[in-house]
């Protein structure tokens, strides 16, 4: 008796999952827009069922198999033996291969970073990327021949979101009323900036290190892409971001910001 039927696309129920078309921007919805191209007529990528235990014997379109596993019910060992055809195709086939099993993954990754996403808007594009990369990083690396094939490539897609998280709840020092440039800032501060300018001009934190942290929380800037234009890696960037916050949140406590500073009052402490 085969194991336990479950659908394929996701780890919940298909209906409780967001459509990908609800991605408007950042890696996933390349990735579907990629996958769009891949799939359509009049000469879409087609996957050969035939060798599958379980599923129909033919070929098909590689959307048309994203929606029949997404809307039918198989059993574990049908999807893996599926992903594990098409883990060896992304490996041995090139990149159309590629783009077509994440294609196939897509309605579980959006629905991962959804999850992620929903307390953390301002941080979709990097829990997007992340989760794509670490599924990325499991359809090359993962042990094919071993049970529970979707399971471990799906479980490091939402590690990759997990690690998102916990580095956004790490590096978040700022005050909370800097939150958001969109809302109306209290008093003493103003506006983010305004207090980023006046850390700058205090010596509490530099000018560029200024510049990252409003580009990068209150504007559209991706922290990798600044970390390419700088030759430096993110995670390099991201440290020097934190302690630029953990400066100015330190200067905010012992309100030194809390009025404009008209003369630069010591040497930068933090690039």
């Amino acid at each position: 008796m085969s194991r336990r039927s479950r659908r394929f696309g996701s780890t919940t129920r298909g209906h409780d999952m967001p459509t990908i078309t609800s991605f408007r921007s950042g890696a996933l919805a390349q990735a579907e827009q990629a996958f769009t191209l891949l799939t359509c007529e009049p000469a879409p990528l087609v996957f050969d069922a035939r060798p599958v235990s379980g599923l129909p014997d033919k070929t098909m379109p590689l959307d048309a198999l994203r929606k029949m596993m997404l809307f039918e019910s198989y059993d574990s060992d049908t999807i893996d033996a599926t992903w594990r055809q098409l883990a060896l195709q992304a490996r041995e086939w090139g990149p159309a291969w590629v783009v077509g099993a994440i294609g196939v993954a897509l309605p579980a990754l959006t629905h991962f970073a959804a999850k992620f996403s929903r307390g953390y808007p301002r941080h979709a594009e990097d829990i997007d990327s992340e989760i794509l990369a670490e599924f990325l990083h499991a359809l090359r690396t993962a042990d094919l021949d071993r049970p529970r094939l979707w399971m471990r490539l799906t479980w490091a897609a939402y590690r990759g979101g997990e690690a998102v998280i916990k580095k956004i709840r790490d590096t978040e020092e700022l005050p909370v009323d800097l939150s958001s440039g969109s809302r109306t800032p209290k008093r003493p501060y103003g506006h983010p900036d305004l207090l980023l300018g006046r850390a700058a001009a205090a010596g509490v934190i530099t000018s560029e290190a200024a510049e990252l942290i409003s580009a990068t929380r209150f504007g559209d800037a991706l922290i990798e892409t600044l970390a390419a234009e700088k030759g430096v890696t993110a995670s390099v960037l991201r440290m020097r971001r934190r302690r630029a916050e953990r400066a100015v949140a330190a200067a905010v406590v012992r309100g030194e910001l809390s009025v404009p500073v008209r003369t630069q009052l010591r040497e930068p402490a933090l690039a």
